[in-house]
């Protein structure tokens, strides 16, 4: 026997969704009633194209605002690049493994600059500033940093031989495991500098001289004969830096009864 469909009856106590409405189909003679949903996809499709609106016009003023910024930020670059750095500190200036090979930069402001790598052999920076640079592995075979600041710089394994260090100041400055073998140290003071032990030793065969600028001996400065001066050199690597225990005195001074203080 073939079925005939009663009228449809919509369920008002029925609320599948906002988007949807059910009608109530029945049957017969099958026992149980069905529920038919009919998706209406009109609201949605309009609520997916508001969206795509709202988006759209977000992403608009997102790009113009950015094209607007982007020739004020040159600006700021370059006023920064000029200046060396933000508030004119020098941070921005970046030499990083750059070649400077036998160039002249003299009474230059290098403050807080980036030398890491970079091949500076025979290069002129006499009476330029480096106060707080970094020049790790830094090579500057033969250059001259007569007069130069170079306080609070890491310089860490720094090549500097036979460099030029007259009248240099390198107070308070990281030289581990650098090597200064033949550099002309002239009037150079290195108050408080780390050192190696063994690296000091040999510089302390030639020291001579007063820095004009601290009036600290370079003797001095370098602990040379261990007068009341700490012997240690590299903090980081006590093995390596550190005088033998039997060289102390109850202090951590050289004992000058063991005849053994003078680096000679």
């Amino acid at each position: 026997m073939a079925l005939n469909s009663i009228s449809l009856l919509p369920i008002k106590s029925i609320n599948i969704s906002s988007s949807s409405t059910c009608y109530y189909k029945v049957f017969i003679p099958q026992k149980s009633p069905k529920i038919v949903c009919q998706m209406e996809k009109s609201n949605s499709n309009r609520e997916i194209k508001k969206w795509k609106a709202i988006v759209s016009t977000a992403l608009a003023a997102a790009v113009i605002t950015f094209s607007s910024n982007m020739s004020a930020m040159a600006d700021l670059n370059k006023f920064e690049a000029e200046t060396r750095g933000e508030f004119g500190i020098g941070s921005a200036a970046q030499f990083g493994s750059a070649d400077l090979k036998k160039t002249v930069h003299t009474n230059e402001n290098f403050r807080r600059a980036n030398f890491t790598s970079a091949d500076m052999r025979e290069s002129d920076f006499s009476g330029s500033t480096f106060n707080g640079a970094y020049l790790e592995k830094a090579v500057a075979y033969k250059a001259n940093f007569s007069g130069a600041d170079l306080s609070d710089t890491l310089m860490d394994r720094m090549v500097l031989n036979e460099a030029n260090l007259t009248n240099a100041v390198l107070v308070r400055s990281v030289l581990t495991r650098s090597d200064l073998g033949g550099a002309i140290i002239e009037g150079a003071d290195f108050s408080d500098a780390v050192i190696d032990l063994l690296q000091k030793q040999a510089l302390c065969k030639y020291a001579s001289g007063t820095n004009p600028v601290t009036g600290v001996s370079t003797r001095k400065s370098l602990g040379c004969g261990n007068s009341r001066r700490n012997a240690y050199g590299s903090p980081s690597s006590p093995l390596l830096s550190a005088p033998p225990q039997q060289l102390l005195d109850r202090d951590g001074f050289c004992d000058p009864a063991t005849g053994l203080c003078e680096a000679s």
